[in-house]
């Protein structure tokens, strides 16, 4: 699941981001409302975790523009400010929830899963499939073949990427700051590992083959014509 983050203090944001992470989101992190606006317009997400006091656009106005566009991602308030107000102001414009600063990351994190499971419906949004593999996004499980298969955090991110964008060739560079928040370094291997992983996992005992490399620019996953 994909979320994004509008918030300017450098070190929550960071801090944020890279617990979400680990926890196995995807994450998109912005610095300032105007930013943050443009992302929740122009891209699709599950949930976003706006800061009041942005830099642009404050998170009022932020969040009018996406409920205004007819967004209904789930939306949580961070913010330093907690008088009583605020909070009112932030639930009528359509907020979902309200975290006041500071924070423990782990009623956070239990905040985040609350709201997006009760922002999705239970319908196939839920799931994300190829082939007779079958990938659960609230319940972070994969089965293929009517087989339950266990992925770490970073794995499970790894197929998510692959499956949103499916059929897709994704070039290391996308893979390494999407699922791993780094920039590609070609000295690294820690891509054709994962991936190597994965395979052994998703597609070694399993017809037909869905993970695929394709040399010189990357890797791709899709259902291959003859199945």
């Amino acid at each position: 699941m994909k979320i994004l983050i509008v918030e300017d203090e450098s070190k929550t944001g960071d801090y944020l981001k890279q617990g979400l992470i680990e926890a196995g989101y995807s994450v998109d992190l912005v610095r300032d409302g105007l930013d943050g606006l443009h992302h929740g317009l122009t891209e699709s997400f599950d949930l976003a975790i706006l800061d009041v006091m942005l830099p642009g656009l404050d998170g009022w106005a932020v969040l009018q523009g996406i409920r205004k566009a007819g967004k209904d991602m789930p939306v949580l308030f961070l913010t330093a400010r907690d008088h009583v107000d605020d909070r009112v102001k932030g639930l009528e414009l359509g907020a979902d929830d309200y975290l006041v600063k500071p924070f423990a990351f782990s009623e956070l994190l239990a905040r985040v899963r609350t709201l997006l499971r009760r922002g999705t419906k239970a319908t196939a949004a839920e799931f994300l499939h190829a082939a007779d593999l079958e990938l659960d996004l609230l319940r972070r499980r994969v089965v293929r073949s009517g087989k339950r298969i266990d992925l770490t955090a970073k794995e499970f991110a790894l197929l998510e990427l692959l499956l949103r964008r499916q059929g897709e060739v994704l070039p290391r560079s996308l893979i390494a700051s999407q699922v791993w928040d780094m920039n590609f370094d070609s000295d690294t291997n820690v891509i054709e590992v994962a991936m190597r992983r994965l395979r052994v996992k998703i597609d070694d005992s399993f017809e037909p083959k869905l993970i695929r490399t394709v040399r010189g620019m990357g890797y791709v996953l899709e259902v291959p014509d003859c199945a």
